[in-house]
């Protein structure tokens, strides 16, 4: 069985089989939605997206292609970031920022009635809530946040604490994991993308679509064997013998843990799947990494 080859050598076929799309939401449509037309554009099966947004919310939305959509589960706790404006129903008090350093942390929320999850009081914790800008009744915020965090609820609920009431203007979402706004595409860069590819040029679709490895970059590797990688294709787990080497993930840093999520891949740095530390990497035998997802 042929293996994936090395993410930076793929031709654009490739690319589209098992690829990241960094995109830039629009208004109007929804993150569902949106996938959609990116499915239907790439000619792909199967699409995935990290992460509901609402209609008429903005940004940061990864859309992964063909057989990355197995991979989808990496996004499920990425911490999410927004931009926000706060409207206010009277004027800010004086304590403003103190009041808002408050909801650094745990806070409680219950989903709204409109929401695809069972209306229940539960925990997200908030990582930061910065102030960009202020004025007499309108903020603009920076908020940090668990998966799941639900804005308009949080800006509502400031709104009490303040004692003006308040709710949500506009949101963009500026951040999702380790991807973020730096690097948006459009769908109109896309679909331009993939007619430049049509025609011979695959530069442009190069620059809009990335390897899916860059979706676990935050993941420790274990890197294994290529003759161990056909075996998990096949449905194996990751046996001690297979393993050539651990690393740290490439982004963050974070290192091999015992029953943690790690990323494996072949020497040439092409993912084969996701995986639970089971065992000791250096160990003669045994089990190493219980599977998740195949990616092959």
């Amino acid at each position: 069985m042929p293996l994936r080859g090395p993410p930076d050598e793929r031709d654009a076929d490739s690319l589209l089989a098992f690829g990241v799309v960094n995109l830039d939401k629009p208004p109007g449509p929804s993150a569902h939605q949106v996938a959609a037309w990116v499915r239907d554009a790439t000619g792909q099966d199967r699409v995935a997206h990290g992460g509901t947004l609402d209609p008429k919310v903005t940004g940061c939305l990864p859309v992964l292609l063909g057989d990355a959509a197995r991979a989808a589960r990496v996004f499920d706790d990425a911490v999410k970031e927004y931009v926000a404006v706060l409207e206010l129903h009277d004027r800010a008090p004086a304590d403003f920022e103190a009041v808002l350093a408050e909801f650094e942390g745990d806070v409680y929320q219950k989903p709204p009635r409109k929401s695809a999850v069972k209306r229940q009081l539960r925990t997200r914790h908030i990582h930061a809530l910065d102030v960009l800008e202020r004025g007499d009744r309108r903020a603009l915020l920076r908020v940090r946040c668990e998966s799941g965090t639900y804005v308009r609820k949080l800006c509502h609920d400031l709104g009490l604490a303040l004692g003006t009431g308040a709710h949500m203007g506009d949101l963009r979402r500026t951040a999702t994991g380790t991807f973020d706004d730096a690097a948006l595409v459009t769908m109109h860069d896309l679909v331009d993308a993939l007619a430049f590819a049509e025609e011979g040029d695959e530069g442009p679709l190069r620059e809009a679509v990335r390897p899916a490895e860059r979706a676990l970059a935050h993941l420790p590797r274990v890197t294994i064997a290529p003759s161990a990688a056909r075996e998990v294709a096949e449905g194996a787990p990751v046996y001690a013998p297979g393993v050539l080497s651990t690393a740290p993930a490439e982004i963050g840093g974070a290192t091999p843990e015992p029953g943690g999520l790690v990323a494996c891949d072949t020497p040439d740095g092409a993912a084969v799947c996701l995986g639970t530390l089971a065992g000791d990497p250096d160990a003669d035998a045994g089990t190493v990494v219980e599977l998740e997802r195949v990616l092959v």
